[in-house]
């Protein structure tokens, strides 16, 4: 509930609905309307206030909240990406070993100053 958050959070209840109606965070509602703050909403408030304590004023604040976030996807996207080009690289090295394995070792190539001419000559 908020007064609980509020308290989690070492804010007044007004502040964390002012927050809210800046867009800044969203907690979920019950079946009568009440706010219902889970800990990632907490510890999104600590976030905000610590930006403020560093004199951000809210606008700046939604801003570094906004680049965080776009980050944030921008690493999951990253390493997503990265799992593939390590699929894609291992892939890739087992059709090298195919052919590789697909070689024929019985024949041995022969450098062309190495060939000899056997036998009489066609006219």
């Amino acid at each position: 509930m908020i007064s609980i958050a509020a308290e989690l959070a070492s804010m007044h209840p007004q502040t964390l609905r002012m927050y809210e109606r800046r867009g800044l965070l969203r907690p979920q509602r019950s079946a009568k309307n009440t706010r219902l703050y889970s800990h990632a909403d907490v510890d999104m408030l600590r976030r905000i206030q610590e930006l403020t304590e560093l004199g951000l004023n809210l606008a700046g604040v939604e801003r570094v909240l906004a680049l965080e976030s776009q980050m944030t996807a921008l690493h999951r996207q990253l390493d997503k990406l990265q799992a593939q080009l390590e699929r894609a690289a291992a892939e890739l090295r087992d059709q090298v070993r195919e052919v590789e394995r697909s070689y024929r070792h019985d024949l041995v190539p022969a450098s062309t100053t190495a060939i000899v001419r056997v036998g009489r000559r066609r006219r």
